[in-house]
């Protein structure tokens, strides 16, 4: 839940398409953006990125990759999987 409290009561906001959570009794000022409503059929709303595919897809692509990073800090064979892998990312795009 980020930097929510747990067991905080907090009041809910709605600015257009945002929500906002603040705690109760605390200035209006201090609240942090907690979600957002969306209409599939807005125009602005797409949850494909940029190569068409979903944007959860996308997510946990990324989400994936992290992990993968940080076992490699410790893990050597993986390290060296992930070089060689940078090297030939490097290399192709220099061809282009």
């Amino acid at each position: 839940m980020g930097s929510l409290k747990p067991g905080a009561t907090y009041i809910y906001e709605r600015d257009k398409e945002t929500v906002y959570a603040r705690e109760f009794g605390a200035d209006p000022s201090t609240r942090q953006v907690v979600g957002w409503d969306y209409d599939k059929e807005h125009p602005k709303f797409d949850p494909r990125t940029n190569d068409g595919r979903p944007l959860r897809d996308h997510i946990m692509d990324s989400k994936m990759w992290g992990e993968i990073r940080r076992e490699a800090r410790t893990n050597v064979t993986l390290q060296k999987a992930l070089d060689r892998v940078i090297m030939i990312y490097k290399l192709s795009k220099d061809k282009i």
